[in-house]
């Protein structure tokens, strides 16, 4: 089978996170003072993330988000980060 390039989702916390801020709506700037780094540094994990992830942009990011469980469409962090509660079924 010829091999195709598909988006690597090895992500680290902090582009997890971030993924996690941008959600929330907020900027690369806003980003940076909340996480008391650089815009620049905000600027460089978004851009890796889209790398990762094969998203062309915030709205495919959160989409893609979405689908692979980094968040959720309701507003709670009910499915990020591999934390599972026993008894607890999505709805």
């Amino acid at each position: 089978m010829p091999e195709r390039e598909s988006p690597r989702h090895d992500l680290s916390e902090r582009e997890l996170e971030i993924i996690e801020l941008v959600a929330t709506g907020l900027t690369n700037q806003e980003i940076a003072e909340q996480l008391t780094i650089s815009k620049r540094t905000v600027d460089n994990h978004v851009s890796n993330i889209f790398t990762k992830t094969g998203a062309k942009n915030r709205v495919a990011l959160l989409n893609w988000a979405m689908d692979n469980g980094k968040i959720c469409r309701d507003g709670f962090n009910c499915c990020a980060l591999d934390t599972h509660i026993p008894g607890r079924e999505a709805g």
